[in-house]
């Protein structure tokens, strides 16, 4: 079986890559390399550098390509900058993922695809955890262009008869166990690596907002661990590969941790104060968001492994020590 994995040279698109590779899989990874690494992509994987921007670029990928499903994880992902430029987020997230949904259906008829959706697409939630069936209603662009591929995903289900699963991350982060893999968005806007490499090149770490309605006051987040979040997308080709139909799972552990939280446990981990400075919060960042991951527990039988705290920052910490020249 061969998988189009878009955005495989970013994060988890990376990590993805691998696994897939080390299961048996065939795997082509495209990627623009706009804010993607070619270094981090496996070298067993067949490399095409191309834009989900281009319908003929994808045309040419599918001509070309035998496909039996598709990964996609070509999105940007930052809720700030999606307020800043929403047109730039509506281009790739939502036009994009149009663009690859319409090739891989009029090229090679690919019927199974699992995409990389988001928490984002609840907005400020009415109920915690959040459940799969709780209101969307998106406070920032870029979960506005999650939402719309997710309704457009179901348009293709009942127009064309794709399969699909709609995996809607809480909060990636962490690093493999060797250190050999790890987070390197450019640009960055996670808290864990920026608080960490705030922490080796001894700068002041800015803390955006201290006046959330939660109990330290810092945005409270649900983490899962990447390599977790990876076998989320293992269980979810394996369900493709035997039924059909549309599905969205909620991938998180259930827990939530705030950002002071976060700060503690990098201060203890690597032995060092990190100088804070408290910033005003930034426009779209609901205060809590923790999942209900009992659907994806139950259906798929998921587990995660890794995703306690101080595993996720641990690895993280030793991958940033171990990549000095990644530091900002």
């Amino acid at each position: 079986m061969k998988i189009l994995v878009t955005g495989g040279a970013g994060y988890i698109g990376s990590f993805m890559t691998k696994r897939l590779l080390d299961e048996g899989y065939g795997v082509v990874v495209f990627d623009s390399l706009e804010r993607g690494h070619k270094e981090a992509v496996d070298t067993r994987a067949k490399f095409m550098q191309g834009d989900i921007k281009n319908l003929g670029t994808l045309e040419d990928l599918f001509c070309g390509e035998t496909i039996d499903a598709v990964m996609h994880f070509a999105g940007y992902i930052s809720v700030e900058e999606s307020t800043k430029h929403p047109k730039r987020y509506y281009w790739n997230n939502t036009i994009g993922s149009e663009n690859l949904l319409t090739a891989m259906m009029n090229i090679d008829k690919v019927d199974k695809f699992i995409f990389s959706s988001s928490a984002a697409v609840y907005g400020n939630p009415i109920k915690i955890p959040i459940p799969e069936d709780h209101p969307r209603n998106p406070t920032s662009p870029y979960g506005k262009t999650k939402l719309d591929t997710e309704e457009m995903l179901e348009r293709f289900r009942k127009e064309v008869g794709i399969s699909f699963v709609s995996l809607r991350y809480f909060n990636a982060a962490g690093a493999s166990g060797d250190g050999s893999m790890g987070e390197n968005h450019n640009p960055e806007t996670h808290i864990i690596p920026l608080a960490i490499k705030a922490a080796l090149n001894g700068e002041e770490f800015k803390l955006y907002g201290a006046d959330y309605n939660t109990p330290d006051k810092t945005c409270i987040r649900d983490y899962i661990h990447v390599t977790d979040l990876v076998e989320a997308h293992i269980l979810a080709i394996n369900k493709l590969q035997k039924e059909k139909g549309g599905f969205f799972y909620n991938v998180g552990t259930g827990k939530g941790h705030s950002n002071r939280e976060i700060i503690e446990v990098i201060n203890r981990i690597s032995g060092i104060d990190l100088k804070v400075k408290i910033e005003k919060k930034r426009p779209g960042d609901a205060d809590s968001l923790i999942a209900d991951p009992r659907k994806i527990e139950e259906e798929l039988g998921f587990s995660p492994k890794h995703s306690d705290l101080e595993t996720i920052v641990k690895t993280a910490w030793e991958w940033h020590k171990r990549n000095l020249k990644f530091r900002i």
